[in-house]
């Protein structure tokens, strides 16, 4: 058993900087090899929170839990000890047993899916449902699925497999059981307060119903059903009511295209003693018509009988509340910042949330008295606070922190007392935090009436007069932010570990932060002509080509690009329409071709326009893809994909590498049998890197062939 104390932070991270010894340069491996941590949930009645640390591959769950002798103490409850793929997420507590439950297998994004498998294990791979108590005893297997919830007694657990309900008791060798069948797939499970009955909703393809299940009567019927998409139930404090989302249906489309505006969603309030309906509010026509939720699970939050909801009404992502009788809405967090992580105390008084508030590249914690509207912040500085989770005193918080040199990891924050790193397994010996360099933000020059904004890695090793080699990074998503720190997700942690790889050798490398992505307002994000509307976010690229051509610093003939998901379709992009400046790209699995792209997907089983869309909308998709601009691409590419990926077709690599072959464009090529679009396994990160980094030095470095 591993066990740790919990250390000030300011001391445990210059401790664990100024302790870390490196040599003059480091490798992929070591900048890599830190623990990170992710997922992380309180206990909702005690004082213990937990978290997942995956360390190289390795993920195991954490508890920290409050001792009279020696405060928090956090030692690991599992000891999985293979790079498996086998990644471990759903944390949830278990009422009165002192126990939690986790789910180790599958696709986070797909969980429905067949696991993958990227270990070529040869007995296969099941996503299963785990109880393990705190003494770390050998976990018990409870079942095939995920999404395990407890009820309030803990004495019975509900999970989902294949969009289904089962019930099994908290104890080995208990049976799974159905709880009940209906049409479509189920998710959102919320036990009543008093745990005698259950909300959920139910998908449909093109519509959602909330539904009420009565333990009891082993009673199913569902609430105010409608042509819409409802979701997200939330029972009030006393089990009474049920507020829940209406999202209006829309058709689907060829490709990202903006959303500023469209049909209002609403909140509805079902009275289940009297079967009534109130709608609480209905969003205003223009800003904020189209709901954009919080990174949160929950998005809706009882506080009374005041409903409290994120909106964009004024063009930034804030809260709100309202009666749940209905009435006006009243804006609770004014300022031009976005809320992104959000979790109320036990009693709703309060709501702890990250957000960019006066440090637009980073994120704080920031509590808002929902009574009153009060609001305090909480931490600031030059980390990165995010995902806070409430303890069950109300007032202190478990949280994910980081900064330029150290990566997420947890920490408790107490009423009176300076932030504490929970910095458990420790940084490798090897890890180089004190040659990490510190990114600096800067903006960009306006371009086709927006200025986007960037991280910049300067070579640490950079000489007055010396010219280096530069590669713009874009992030996926492509509703994402890369920060003046390390990420708090694991995909763009591993990003941000290469960006500092790459600055180590000589790269000077910007993280730019296009239009379509989040942390600047509704504008930004949903600028008009983005993706398959017009790429417009192109220009934020062109922009940060004529800003690094224009350093001292930098040689022009020497720029290269590089990114995944949405990111590598701006890396094609670059490449397609602009080999005379990029010299050289690297593309980890991105879209390609907008129309094929939604020829091979589907949304909850309703297909998008597909064959159906309008002529012109087709026409400016295609124009907007890498594929449409073959013809102009000159610059080498590596590509590199798993096979296995859920979130973009492989056959978008597939058809590129025809066309490149076609073309007589140099293109080199790394599969990862079996792996999903974020790598499950630390090895097959590894190898993208280290493919990546040859690549690159073999087509910038000074003298590389052209």
């Amino acid at each position: 058993m591993i066990v740790a104390r919990l250390a000030p932070a300011t001391a445990a991270l210059w401790l664990l900087v100024s302790s870390t010894a490196y040599p003059s340069g480091f490798t992929i491996e070591q900048v890599l090899g830190a623990p990170f941590a992710s997922d992380i949930v309180a206990a909702p009645a005690a004082s213990e929170f937990a978290w997942v640390s995956d360390a190289r591959g390795r993920s195991n769950v954490w508890l920290a839990a409050a001792s009279q002798a020696a405060g928090f103490t956090a030692r690991a409850l599992t000891h999985y000890a293979v790079d498996d793929g086998l990644a471990i997420e759903d944390l949830a507590f278990v009422p009165h047993h002192d126990a939690l439950l986790f789910v180790r297998g599958g696709d986070p994004d797909y969980p429905d899916k067949p696991a993958p498998n990227p270990a070529q294990i040869t007995a296969g791979v099941v996503q299963t449902v785990y109880l393990v108590d705190f003494r770390g005893r050998e976990p018990v297997k409870l079942g095939e699925g995920h999404a395990p919830v407890a009820s309030p007694d803990g004495n019975r657990i509900l999970y989902l497999h294949e969009g289904k309900i089962f019930s099994v008791a908290p104890r080995r060798g208990a049976k799974p059981e159905q709880l009940f069948n209906t049409r479509g797939k189920v998710d959102s499970v919320r036990f009543s307060p008093d745990g005698t009955r259950l909300a959920f909703v139910c998908n449909r393809g093109d519509h959602s119903f909330v539904g009420v299940y009565t333990f009891a009567e082993q009673a199913l019927r569902w609430v105010d059903a409608s042509f819409s998409l409802d979701l997200e139930p939330r029972w009030s404090p006393d089990g009474t009511r049920l507020a829940f989302l209406r999202l209006p249906w829309r058709h689907a489309e060829v490709g990202l295209i903006p959303h500023r505006t469209g049909d209002p969603w609403s909140i509805r309030v079902a009275n289940l003693t009297d079967q009534s309906v109130t709608e609480a509010y209905r969003a205003p026509r223009g800003a904020g018509s189209v709901f954009h939720a919080l990174s949160s699970d929950a998005q809706l939050m009882w506080s009374g009988t005041q409903l409290v909801f994120p909106a964009e009404n004024d063009g930034w992502l804030h809260f709100y509340s309202v009666p749940a009788s209905g009435g006006e809405a009243r804006l609770l967090t004014p300022g031009r910042f976005e809320i992104e992580y959000a979790a109320a105390s036990p009693d709703g008084s309060s709501i702890v949330y990250s957000t960019n508030a006066e440090d637009i590249d980073r994120r704080h914690l920031w509590r808002l008295r929902t009574a009153d509207g009060t609001l305090e912040q909480l931490t600031r500085g030059t980390g990165i606070e995010t995902q806070p989770a409430v303890l069950g005193d109300g007032v202190s918080i478990a949280f994910l922190r980081a900064d330029a040199r150290i990566p997420a990891h947890a920490a408790l924050l107490e009423p009176g007392k300076a932030p504490v790193d929970l910095m458990a397994e420790g940084l490798p010996a090897d890890f180089p935090a004190a040659a990490l360099v510190v990114p600096e933000s800067i903006d960009l020059p306006k371009r086709a009436g927006i200025a986007s904004h960037a991280e910049l890695f300067v070579p640490p090793s950079a000489t007055p007069g010396e010219r280096h080699p530069a590669v713009v990074f874009m992030h996926g998503g492509p509703i994402r932010q890369m920060l003046a720190g390390w990420h708090y997700m694991d995909y763009y942690s591993n990003a941000y570990a290469f960006n500092q790889y790459l600055a180590s050798r000589g790269y000077l490398v910007l993280a730019l932060n296009y239009r379509a992505g989040i942390g600047y307002g509704l504008d930004f994000r949903e600028a008009d002509g983005i993706g398959a509307a017009g790429a417009s976010e192109y220009n934020d690229l062109l922009a940060a080509a004529d800003y690094l051509r224009e350093r001292a610093d930098v040689d022009p003939a020497r720029i290269g690009l590089w990114g995944g998901s949405y990111g590598g379709y701006m890396t094609a992009l670059g490449l397609a329409r602009n080999s005379d400046l990029f010299k050289a790209g690297v593309d980890l699995h991105g879209v390609h071709d907008w129309h094929h792209w939604t020829l091979a997907t589907e949304r909850d089983n309703v297909p998008l326009y597909g064959l159906d869309a309008p002529a012109a909308v087709i026409a400016t998709a295609l124009a907007a893809s890498p594929i449409s601009s073959i013809a102009t691409w000159r610059s080498p590419v590596l590509l590199i994909q798993g096979d296995d990926d859920h979130n973009v077709a492989f056959s978008e690599s597939v058809r590129l590498v025809e066309a490149l072959r076609h073309q007589g464009v140099d293109y080199s090529e790394l599969v990862l049998p079996d792996e999903i679009h974020g790598f499950l396994r630390h090895a097959s990160w590894l190898r993208a890197y280290a493919a990546t980094a040859a690549f690159l030095d073999g087509k910038l470095a000074r003298g590389a062939s052209p």
